[in-house]
Parts: C-alpha cells; structure tokens; sequence
C-alpha cells in the first residue's frame, strides 16, 4: 500500500506543489490548510488518495484533530512536509507583542504541532520523512522581518534537533530555505510595496531566474523517498544558487 504523505499549507504555493508531486508519486495525501475551500478544489484537482483538511496549525487541538481525521481517512502518517507559514513586513520598533506571537505561532510553533503529531505515528513504524520549509532569509538575515527570520531560523534548529533525536527511529528529518519562489504570497507582498518584483530579484540569482513549487517539490519527494534514507539534519538551499 503507498505511504501516506500529509502537507501543511498544500492549498497554494510550495505546499501545493509538492502535494501535486507526491500524488504522482503514487503516495496517499492530505493537503492541510487554513482556508477550508481553497484545500478542497486542491484535492478535488490533484485526484487521486487525496483529502483536504482544514486546519490551524498555531492551535494544538485543531492539529490534533486533523491528523486524526487523516488517520481516520489515510492511515497512520508517515511523511510530513511542514510548507504552512505566514509573513510580515514590520520595522523592529513596530513589531507589536500580537505581530511577533503571530508569527513564531504559525511558522514556528505550527511546525512542532504537527512534527508532534505525526511522530506519534512515525516511531511505532519505525520510518518517517520529515521535510520543514524554512527560508533563506533565516541564512542571511532580511530587514523588517525580524520576526519572520526568528521563526524560520527556529524551524531549521528545530529540524536538526529532530534528526539527531529520531536517527535511531528509522526516521529523517530535513529542512528545505527556498529563496525567491514565484508564489502567491510573493505576488501578495510585491502588490502591498513589501517587497520588489521579480525582474528586481532575478538578476542576483546565478541560475537567471525565480524558483518554481515544483523546484522545491522535487527535493521533497527525494528527501522522503527510500532513496533519501542516508540524509538527515541537512539545510538544503533550492535556491538557484542565491545562498551557496
């Protein structure tokens, strides 16, 4: 029976590229997202062993009760890839108590929710495949994302503390810092002024051009497959050669 992959964030963007790839790679997938509708039509599309799940990953218990809906569902879990995360463009001294919770509660506590969750299933298998997304800016440092780069950078400490603790387990735990990715939620900050276009950004890439969902995709489905066993507690740049 194929394996069952859950995908955080899989209704758009990088999460949505890379449960695309997993449902070709014959795997049984649950795309898990805050927006309810958006993870259905994903699910609807891609076809396939695959459910939506609507989820709030900054709230223990409604992480709780989506991996037991996808066990319910799918089965046990054994790969996870952590793609769910949000972003905001403040000034050090605008960072507002409410703005930095929000942030570290999504991108870096969400993460650990559901790490937590799906280890569960994980050790008594005895395998797992863990792949976080973190961000480059958490490698070089990025203004008015003080906290954003806080919380990316706690993701990738986070995945190698878990690599260390689950070799012996049978399970992998790897961290993927994309850099530019031709998203929506690039498009999002480029449209409120937060950040330059992409013909801004391009040029500084050695590879001449933006990452793709799918570029990130497929390092995941390599990181998880039987042929990535040897690879744990790797920061791995798919970044066009931005970050080398």
């Amino acid at each position: 029976m194929s394996r069952v992959a859950v995908v955080t964030g899989g209704a758009s963007g990088i999460g949505l590229g890379v449960a695309r790839r997993f449902v070709a790679d014959g795997y049984r997938v649950a795309i898990l997202d805050r927006n309810g509708s958006a993870a259905s039509e994903a699910a609807a599309e891609l076809g396939g062993d695959t459910i939506a799940v609507e989820v709030d990953v900054a709230d223990w218990a409604s992480v709780a009760s989506a991996f037991g809906r996808v066990r319910a569902e799918l089965g046990p879990v054994e790969i996870l890839v952590t793609s769910a995360g949000i972003e905001s463009f403040d000034a050090l001294a605008d960072i507002t108590p409410e703005i930095w919770e929000r942030i570290i509660s999504v991108n870096l506590t969400g993460t650990f929710t559901c790490v937590q969750a799906a280890v569960a299933d994980m050790l008594p298998a005895g395998w797992g495949r863990i792949v976080t997304i973190s961000s480059s800016s958490a490698q070089s440092g990025a203004p008015n994302m003080a906290h954003y780069t806080a919380s990316k950078g706690g993701v990738i400490s986070l995945t190698k503390a878990l690599a260390v603790e689950f070799a012996r387990s049978g399970i992998t735990a790897n961290t993927i810092p994309p850099s530019l990715v031709d998203t929506p939620m690039v498009d999002q900050a480029v449209a409120a002024g937060d950040f330059p276009g992409l013909d801004v950004i391009v040029p500084m890439i050695p590879l001449g051009r933006a990452g793709t969902p799918d570029d990130i995709a497929a390092a995941c489905s390599f990181l998880c497959s039987d042929s990535g066993s040897y690879i744990t507690g790797q920061v791995l740049g798919v970044n066009g050669g931005m970050y080398i």
